[in-house]
């Protein structure tokens, strides 16, 4: 027989992973739920029109596309494919895959509010957390299914909302315990580069390039410049402008460019907005930064893990026409995503989640004999109309039996039930960490666990 085992780039998720992924998500939502945003859902399964040819041609050899009845219905004779539509009153029958697993949740969120504009209050700020599935070649920190934490505000192009998702990402992390850098920077001022060099034509080859420079180093920007036939002349001006310190000092350099000139003053409103407050984590201008080129826009962000081998845990970014896909343009949006699997990740191997997440139980009740056990299983009822989560060992017996099933369950307390428990209604709770015990009524261990 063969041993069971999970599709590959999939995992089981059990107790203990379950409560830090929930720890994750639910600190990503408070924060989501405190600047306005509303949340929503969209299915798993979406037509596959609807997903191909948004994401490239790469992305279209990653999407999961769900098998149809295909050659069943192409051994069935006309008359009897007719047949079957006229009796079951089905509108079509598919003869190919016509669905697809989502590939992320920008698209369906697209997708929702073309189908929902007339009934939506623009600006519309939605977050949404689900999984999405990808046929990656698996590997550390890339999975085939994997949850994607995504804030959108469509309808407007106010540069606040940059600042705003910025400040999603200093506070999430911050309350996550994860130290973080905030890169951002514009696609136009991406453009002006090009412009400037003389090779606006070149331009997806130029930003492709220049975003390897962290893992090429300049030299291996240079020469993969050179190979998508970029001249010297404007390898060279490429160069000195990446060696820009900051945005302001490219301002007199994009003075004959009017769309690199424009992302610099984004920019700086972002920023301007930004330095009126105080951040938690480091926020910075990275020129370098190139996500998502046939998708942005305006202003991009990216945030890294510090002091942790990571890829980037959360991105983003200005869109100006992200419904026009659908047929409906002119409705600008601006979103951020948080990678909750790779920051689960950094989060493990910098040991940040809080130990009381293992204590999914507060408290378990242990007896003697059968009049114990009774009297353990009411206050053990008692206790979690309190709102205590509470155990009661399934037999009474030998206490050693007992308490090794606590120390395996980590459970912080235990509350001993015997006869003298009985008669003086109380509960003889021992602390599991201090060794401490002490005879309690019920009001009081309520009022100690909750």
């Amino acid at each position: 027989m063969q041993k069971p085992s999970t599709s590959k780039g999939t995992r089981d998720f059990g107790p203990e992973k379950v409560r830090k992924r929930t720890y994750i998500f639910d600190t990503i939502r408070s924060v989501f739920v405190k600047f306005g945003f509303q949340p929503l859902e969209t299915p798993a399964v979406e037509n596959l029109s609807t997903l191909t040819g948004k994401y490239g041609d790469e992305g279209d050899n990653l999407l999961f596309k769900i098998r149809s009845n295909k050659n069943l219905i192409e051994k069935l004779s006309p008359e009897l494919v007719e047949q079957i539509r006229k009796e079951y009153d089905f509108g079509f029958i598919p003869m190919a895959s016509e669905l697809g697993l989502r590939y992320d949740l920008t698209v369906p969120f697209a997708r929702y509010v073309v189908m929902n504009r007339d009934k939506l209050i623009f600006p519309f700020k939605r977050y949404q957390i689900q999984p999405v599935w990808r046929g990656e070649n698996p590997q550390r920190g890339r999975y085939r299914e994997f949850f994607q934490c995504d804030a959108d505000v469509i309808g407007s192009d106010s540069l606040l909302y940059e600042a705003e998702l910025t400040q999603i990402y200093d506070e999430a992390f911050a309350k996550l315990g994860v130290p973080v850098v905030i890169k951002i920077n514009n696609r136009k001022v991406l453009f002006g580069i090009a412009e400037v060099a003389g090779i606006p034509d070149k331009f997806a080859d130029m930003t492709v390039a220049i975003d390897k420079l962290d893992k090429i180093g300049i030299e291996g920007v240079r020469k993969e410049l050179a190979e998508r036939d970029i001249s010297a002349d404007s390898i060279s001006t490429i160069e000195k402008i990446l060696a820009a310190s900051d945005f302001e000092s490219l301002s007199p350099i994009f003075a004959s460019s009017e769309t690199g000139q424009k992302g610099l003053d984004e920019l700086a409103r972002v920023f301007r907005l930004l330095g009126k407050t105080s951040l938690q984590n480091e926020m910075k201008f990275d020129i370098t930064l190139a996500r998502g080129l046939t998708y942005y826009t305006g202003c991009m962000f990216q945030a890294s893990a510090k002091n942790y081998q990571m890829g980037s845990i959360g991105g983003g970014g200005r869109y100006a026409d992200l419904t026009g896909v659908f047929g409906v343009p002119g409705l600008s949006g601006v979103g951020i995503s948080f990678g909750a699997d790779r920051i689960y990740d950094v989060m493990e191997g910098l040991n940040l989640f809080p130990e009381t997440l293992a204590e999914s139980v507060k408290i378990m009740l242990a007896s003697f004999d059968e009049p114990t056990f009774e009297y353990a299983f009411q206050c053990a009822t008692e206790l979690r109309k309190a709102g205590v989560a509470a155990e009661l060992y399934p037999e009474p017996g030998k206490l050693k039996k007992q308490f090794e099933y606590v120390a395996k369950r980590n459970i912080p307390y235990v509350a001993i039930v015997g006869e003298t428990e009985m008669q003086t209604k109380t509960l003889m709770v021992k602390n599991q960490k201090t060794g401490e015990q002490e005879a309690m009524t019920m009001e009081q261990v309520v009022t100690l666990l909750t």
